[in-house]
């Protein structure tokens, strides 16, 4: 059954160079598909978040309000925690690219974007401590800092290395159009 909505997929399968009419460059977008790590852990904690809220409901009918408030806000900082989840990645606009990380956010304009390259590096399995040899998108400031944009073995493009070029490919474009350089 097709779907009436457009995913982030369908816009690479179309064979004609028209602009969408959705398609603002002035509105930040990530130019992939969270990966199915992220949304499935994600809706693990929606999952938990729906029993800890039962729970509270629970507890709020036994009498007990004040460990039913609790409770509820232990079902919002999950709820919170998950969206955040989701939130996380690389994300483009014409303005610049941002790094969603889950407790900061890194914005570089264009304009002091030095240069953007995929290379073989150790990267982190799924965040952990662990590190495997991959690949990564690297940004390099003017000024010489480096920020690690995405990375194959993360939550978005473990077991997807096509969507990782793909993405790759889509954010050097994205800096082709609007960086300096």
């Amino acid at each position: 059954m097709p779907l009436p909505f457009l995913t982030a997929d369908r816009a690479f399968d179309t064979t004609d160079h028209v602009a969408l009419p959705f398609d603002d460059h002035d509105q930040w977008r990530r130019p992939y598909r969270p990966g199915s790590w992220r949304v499935g852990a994600a809706a693990l904690a929606l999952l938990l978040a729906s029993f800890v809220l039962l729970a509270a409901v629970v507890i709020a009918f036994a009498g007990a309000f004040g460990g039913a408030c609790a409770t509820f806000g232990i079902a919002a900082l999950v709820i919170a925690a998950a969206l955040r989840m989701l939130r996380v990645g690389a994300w483009v606009s014409r303005a610049g690219v941002r790094r969603v990380g889950f407790f900061s956010t890194v914005t570089v304009p264009w304009a002091k974007v030095a240069s953007l390259r995929t290379v073989q590096q150790p990267v982190r399995w799924l965040g952990l401590p662990r590190t495997v040899q991959g690949q990564a998108l690297v940004l390099g400031r003017r000024g010489g800092e480096q920020l690690l944009l995405l990375t194959d073995h993360n939550a978005d493009f473990l077991s997807r290395v096509e969507a990782f070029d793909r993405a790759a490919d889509t954010v050097e474009a994205w800096n082709a159009e609007y960086g300096t350089a």
